[in-house]
Parts: C-alpha cells; sequence; structure tokens
C-alpha cells in the first residue's frame, strides 16, 4: 500500500493558502453540532456529506470531527436507517424543498422507527460512515479511545449495515437497493432516466422548489425530473417508509452505493477489533458483498459496474463514475482492476487527459458539463477514485488526479462540482464537502489508516 506521504504537494503557499480556505469554510458553515453543506443551497444536516466533511474535518479538530458523526447517528431510525436529511428547528420551512413538513417522520414514519424528537428525511444515502469514524479514530487514537468514541457509534454503524443488507436487499442477491434517485447520491444521473420514465411527476402547482433560489436552472435538474422526485418521495412516505411488501416504482441497485457498503464493512471490522469485539462477521459480509457486486453488477462488455433496474430486471445501459468508483473495494480480481482502470482512462473517463473524473461518459447520449450529476466532475467521486488507484498502485495517475483537485478546489473557490474539462465551476460555493476533502488531500496520510489494508496489495503496478 502506497503512503500518501510519498505523493508531491503543491508550493508551500499555495498549500497554505488552500488550507486556510479550506478551514474557512469548514468553520463558517459549522452549526454548533455538525456542518451544513452551504449555508444557502443545503442549510441543514445531509448523511453522505457528514461523512466525507469528518473526514477533512479530523484535520482541524478531532473532537469536532467525532460530533458531526455523533450529531448525525443521534438521527438513526431504530429500524438502523440513517436518514439523507436531519432538519434543524432553526431553518424555515421554505428555505429547503423537501421540508420537514413534507416528509413528517415522527408522525409518518413511527412505525419504521423515526425519532420522535428529530424531524428527519425518510431516505437514505451511500454508507460512507464506518470509513469515515474508523478515519477520525486514527487521526488521534489516543483522543478517540479516551472519550469513547468507537464504542459509542459502533452499535449504530453496525445497525445501519444491518439494514442496508436485510430490509433494502430487494433483489434478493445480497446488495442493497436504492428505492429514490435521491439515495445513491448522485440524484440526476442519466442511469436513473429509464426508471424514472415509469413515474407519474407530481403536479407543480403542487410544491415551490427551493433550489432554484441558489442556483442556476441550467446546472440543477429539469422541473419533469423534479416532479418525478416529489412523486417517488411521497409514495414512499405514504406507504410508511416501509421497503419489503412495498411496490416500488424505482428500485435499484448502485455500484457505487455497495462499494462503499464494502469498505464501510471493513472499517467496522477495524472498529469491532479496537472496541474489543469479534472482526470476522464484518469481514465475512464484506466478502460476500463483494462477490455479490461482481455477480450482478460487472459488465465485461462495457469494462466497469453497471447498475442494475430492479423493477425492469436488467442492467442500465448507461455510463456513470458510479461504475468505477468499485476501485475503492480491495481485493478485486486482477482482471476487473485492469478493465476498470482502462475504462478510467478511455474514452468515456479520460482520466489523465482531462483534469477530473466527470461523472458520466462524455461520449454519452445526456452529457452535459454543467448540469447535475449529467457530467461534472465531482470532489467526493474524484477522491474516491484517488484512493481507489492508490491503493491499486497506479499511483501516478492518482498522483496527477490529486493535484487537478487541489488546483480545481482553489482557483474554484470550493466549488460544489465543475466542468471536467475546463474546472470552471458549477453549482453553489464554499461547499462542505470540497472543503474537507481538500483538507484531507493535503494531509499526510497513514497506511495503517487503510481498514482494509494488507501488507502485501495486488496490481502494484505503476501507471
Amino acid at each position: 500500500m502506497t503512503s500518501l506521504l510519498e505523493t508531491p504537494v503543491p508550493a508551500a503557499a499555495d498549500a497554505l493558502t488552500l488550507r486556510r480556505g479550506a478551514a474557512r469554510v469548514l468553520l463558517a458553515n459549522w452549526t454548533g453540532g455538525s456542518t451544513v453543506p452551504s449555508r444557502g443551497l443545503y442549510p441543514h444536516q445531509w448523511s453522505w456529506d457528514s461523512a466525507f466533511i469528518a473526514i477533512g474535518l479530523r484535520h482541524l479538530s478531532v473532537r469536532r470531527a467525532q460530533r458531526e458523526l455523533e450529531t448525525l447517528l443521534g438521527a438513526q431510525w431504530s429500524d438502523g436507517r440513517v436518514p439523507h436529511i436531519v432538519f434543524s428547528p432553526a431553518v424555515p420551512l421554505d428555505a429547503y424543498f423537501p421540508s420537514p413538513d413534507f416528509w413528517r417522520s415522527s408522525r409518518v414514519g413511527a412505525t419504521a422507527g423515526a425519532p420522535a424528537g428529530t424531524e428527519t428525511s425518510g431516505i437514505v444515502q451511500p454508507p460512507v460512515h464506518a470509513l469515515a469514524a474508523w478515519l477520525v479514530h486514527c487521526a488521534d487514537p489516543e483522543t478517540s479511545r479516551r472519550r469513547g468514541f468507537l464504542p459509542r457509534v459502533y452499535g449504530r454503524l453496525a445497525a445501519w449495515h444491518d439494514y442496508l443488507t436485510g430490509p433494502r436487499d430487494l433483489g434478493g442477491g445480497g446488495l442493497a437497493a436504492m428505492v429514490h434517485p435521491w439515495e445513491p447520491g448522485m440524484d440526476n444521473s442519466p442511469c436513473w432516466d429509464g426508471p424514472l420514465e415509469r413515474v407519474d411527476p407530481a403536479a407543480p402547482g403542487s410544491y415551490r422548489r427551493a433550489d432554484l433560489d441558489h442556483g442556476q436552472p441550467a446546472e440543477r435538474p429539469t422541473d419533469l425530473d423534479y416532479g418525478r422526485y416529489v412523486r417517488l418521495a411521497a409514495d414512499y412516505r405514504d406507504s410508511g417508509y416501509a421497503d419489503a411488501g412495498t411496490r416500488h416504482a424505482f428500485a435499484v441497485e448502485d455500484p457505487c452505493v455497495n462499494a462503499l457498503l464494502i469498505v464501510s464493512e471493513h472499517a467496522l471490522a477495524r472498529i469491532a477489533a479496537e472496541t474489543g469485539g469479534d472482526p470476522a462477521p464484518h469481514e465475512e459480509r464484506a466478502a460476500r458483498l463483494a462477490g455479490a457486486l461482481v455477480e450482478r453488477l460487472w459488465s465485461p462488455a462495457e469494462g466497469m459496474f453497471l447498475s442494475r433496474d430492479l423493477v425492469g430486471g436488467h442492467l442500465i445501459a448507461e455510463r456513470s463514475v458510479a461504475g468505477i468508483i468499485p476501485l475503492i473495494v480491495p481485493g478485486l480480481p486482477p482482471e476487473i482492476v485492469e478493465a476498470l482502470t482502462a475504462t478510467t482512462a478511455g474514452d468515456a473517463f479520460r482520466l489523465g487527459s482531462i483534469p477530473m473524473a466527470p461523472s458520466y461518459d462524455v461520449t454519452g447520449h445526456a452529457f452535459d458539463p454543467s448540469r447535475y450529476w449529467r457530467g461534472p466532475a465531482w470532489f467526493n467521486t474524484n477522491w474516491l477514485l484517488e484512493r481507489g488507484l492508490r491503493q491499486y498502485g497506479r499511483t501516478a495517475t492518482a498522483d496527477r488526479l490529486r493535484t487537478s483537485m487541489l488546483a480545481a478546489a482553489q482557483a474554484g473557490d470550493f466549488a460544489e462540482y465543475m466542468d471536467p474539462f475546463t474546472e470552471q465551476a458549477r453549482g453553489t460555493r464554499d461547499f462542505g464537502w470540497t472543503a474537507a476533502l481538500t483538507l484531507d488531500l493535503l494531509a499526510a496520510g497513514r497506511p495503517e489508516e487503510d481498514p482494509a489494508r494488507t501488507d502485501s496489495p495486488s496490481n502494484g503496478v505503476q501507471a
């Protein structure tokens, strides 16, 4: 495993400017118990945002990074789900839609175990949390142990994974399924266009889009797509947020979600061992999930993983960045690693010839370099790719990507996303996970932080 200590860093002045700028963003977005992704567009706590933010916060304040995760997990439902939004009662209802009065979690979700004293959404986001918890612990193990951080979060994280591999195994093949395009995190991906055609949109006059108060319409989902999102969310709410026994109009197995679940299972194994538990069940589940990922979502013809439409019963023939992110999964068969790295550098994603990997195939019929998840490059997905490439020994490619990401963060004022060719800033600025992951890229990493590290990683090829 290659240490980040061996990677180049920007010139000292640039590094200092970046660190100060990223710290400024995270301090400005801190609310006292958690960090909002942005003050205007996203004024509440988001699930996978908080996980990525905690990974960066650990370089500023381990205590604050721990608090970030503890606040999120404090809103966990008793069925194990970690909601994708935890709403702040201090934020006006009209500042964001769908707002707490749409989700009605404490009342409608009571049967499914929603907390009575905290309003949340009823859907989930990708499970980065156990990985984040382990990395936060590794930043200062002594303080973590003294505060009992890992013992406090371990049971909640295990319940979260039990939920994803239990009630959310809607396909019966061992993988977690997502029941709304907001759940895989890549909301507006062209991967969801086909499944969404089955969904009748909510009437335009039945809701008001608050996102357009803060973002350019050309960079946001269309009204048609948004209407379908609202319809799916309302139907799920009206079912009492039930998973099994519910007829879902949208149900997909996403490779990024399940790759993150595998990596987080490895992290749970490390957490279990650290807290005196048995790591074996987590390692065994990680192995089962990895086998299911390859069996159900790998496409040899495409040289990447594809999402599976559980309603239509087929793989979705769209090439999204989610399909190459499984490079973060340790122990993949060598032929899959070779194919994934070739696809990453190939015509679709062009990593190495353009600064950052786009969110969607640049040759694809739906590619748009400016619209939300339909082409722009995102910091979190590229951070995951950087880790995956480095894990499999593609250090030169990982180094170039890291340098490009740091340059984009500085030039774009920590933008939410950016044009993958020009790195022109798109979306909102001073975005939480962009700032946080900038700090992580700047920091010197330690090999022992990798929850699935082995002394002799496979495919140690320089590329």
